[in-house]
């Protein structure tokens, strides 16, 4: 792999390929994979891709309308409880009637709207929710707003795809049936260090055709090399960029780096990334809730976790999301930290973190970035939650009433 040098490295490697944009663009894919969207980047579609168990071909179908993932069990009935987030609400990597969503549907004998989408971070899934809870046919009154390693940053992003694109530089690009494209530019946070305060910025493209204008190297360069978080995400893959704007954001947010010592720069880079996509997330969780106190609805968020995460904190090492933690417990905020159960099934476990975790993944595949649960994995998820959603509802599902 390359060894990252720059900003002009970075997007040079990231810059769209005119194929990759009108593949996307093209009305005659049969089917369309994701659906343009000049506010959230995109919806998906329906799909089949090769990227399940043992090279299973796992299909995802969506309702046209308002683009959740079908709904199978109980699907007739009134739906009360909506989820929103990024893959692991989704539910990548398997069928529909695999997901953890419809485990739980099965077993309360009622039905879950699942409206995860591939690649949102936890900002894009608010603004989602804000959209589609404000439809009267299909509001909930109980929302999810499940959360996952990678969805902090994702918040930041002018455009995702500048953190994929080099996370795939490896795999073949620019070609008819390349690697998909997608992450596109969407709404997102960033923190105005002179005011002080949160700013929520819409999408750089008003219209489908502006994608059409970040194709190239020197376009897709022009677009972001100004932009403090790609320039932040540099930074954190060992690459030169400006130190200045991040400096700033550093003391605003009280948080002591070097950035300016080769030896520490990148690891505190990291770490202030990490920082900044946590102190957004309270701030969209915040938002969240006092949106749902005023109309009349619940939330609850659920922390999910990729594999490194797992095999980290079951090796007793401390987790990258503990001021977050600390946030929900502090602001009384109802969430279940699946990590920790995660950890208690493990201790149960005869055998290495590392068939644990086989036993639950699938490796990435296809259009995925990253590996997600299996079929057992998601089954297992669904009960990890079962009894805190049992008992946040009320009245209680059918399965339970006496």
């Amino acid at each position: 792999m390359d060894k990252l040098k720059d900003m002009k490295h970075l997007l040079y490697t990231d810059a769209y390929h005119p194929v990759e944009i009108e593949r996307y663009l093209d009305p005659t894919m049969d089917p369309p994979i994701l659906k343009w969207d000049p506010e959230l980047g995109y919806f998906h579609q329906n799909q089949a891709l090769k990227d399940g168990i043992d090279g299973a071909c796992t299909a995802s179908t969506m309702d046209p309308t308002y683009f959740n993932r079908t709904m199978i069990n109980y699907a007739d009935q009134p739906c009360r409880i909506a989820t929103y987030g990024d893959s692991y609400t989704l539910c990548a990597q398997v069928g529909d009637a695999e997901t953890w969503q419809e485990t739980l549907a099965g077993h309360l004998r009622e039905p879950i709207r699942n409206f995860g989408v591939g690649g949102y971070g936890v900002f894009q899934a608010y603004r989602r929710a804000m959209r589609m809870e404000q439809i009267k046919e299909i509001a909930s009154e109980y929302l999810i707003l499940n959360i996952w390693d990678d969805d902090y940053k994702r918040n930041l992003d002018a455009a995702r795809w500048i953190r994929v694109g080099w996370m795939v530089r490896d795999l073949p690009r620019g070609l008819k049936d390349g690697y998909p494209v997608h992450g596109f530019p969407w709404a997102h946070l960033r923190y105005d260090v002179d005011a002080g305060a949160w700013v929520e910025r819409p999408g750089m493209c008003e219209k489908i055709e502006d994608l059409r204008k970040l194709v190239g190297q020197e376009n897709f360069y022009n677009a972001f090399k100004d932009d403090p978080v790609a320039q932040l995400y540099c930074l954190t893959e060992g690459g030169e960029a400006p130190v200045e704007p991040q400096e700033k954001l550093a003391e605003a947010f009280g948080v002591k780096v070097d950035l300016r010592n080769p030896e520490t720069r990148q690891a505190d880079a990291r770490k202030l990334h990490t920082i900044y996509g946590i102190r957004s997330t309270m701030y969209t969780v915040d938002k969240f809730r006092k949106w749902c106190d005023a109309n009349n609805r619940k939330l609850m968020v659920l922390l999910s976790y990729d594999v490194p995460t797992v095999q980290a904190f079951c090796d007793g090492k401390p987790r990258f999301d503990e001021e977050f933690l600390e946030f929900l417990d502090r602001e009384n905020y109802l969430y279940v930290d699946t990590l920790t159960r995660f950890r208690d099934e493990y201790l149960q476990f005869r055998g290495s973190i590392d068939e644990f975790c086989n036993k639950y993944y699938v490796s990435r595949a296809g259009a995925q970035v990253f590996g997600h649960f299996n079929p057992l994995g998601y089954f297992w998820f669904a009960h990890a939650i079962r009894k805190d959603i049992v008992n946040w509802l009320d009245p209680k599902p059918l399965t339970y009433r006496d």
